[in-house]
């Protein structure tokens, strides 16, 4: 299994876009655009497929949510920012916040 650290070094073989290593743009760009196209499954799952998911749009929506995760890498790396740890980091903010009784609400200082 690969580790979120791993993935994120070795994803970065692959960032080829214009002033990739100094560029967040970019990539933040990429990975509002793969996300859209993560609602896009789902949307035509619920309009052609009565909301069901089946093996063939499942595999398209692992499709897309690996480009996310790629965008989100290179994210990560133009920020100066380790994948695992920003993972880490949220997961305790959102155990906190279920200790707390905050899961619910919106705003950041829940």
């Amino acid at each position: 299994m690969t580790t979120l650290a791993d993935y994120q070094l070795r994803s970065r073989a692959t960032a080829v876009y214009p002033g990739a290593g100094e560029n967040l743009l970019y990539p933040t760009l990429g990975l509002c655009g793969e996300a859209g196209e993560v609602a896009e499954k789902v949307k035509k799952m619920v309009r052609d497929d009565g909301g069901v998911l089946s093996d063939e749009r499942r595999a398209a929506l692992a499709g897309e949510l690996g480009d996310v995760l790629w965008y989100a890498a290179q994210v990560a790396t133009e920020a100066g920012l380790d994948l695992g740890a920003v993972a880490e980091a949220n997961l305790e903010k959102l155990r906190s916040r279920q200790d707390r009784g905050r899961l619910h609400g919106s705003g950041d200082g829940r």
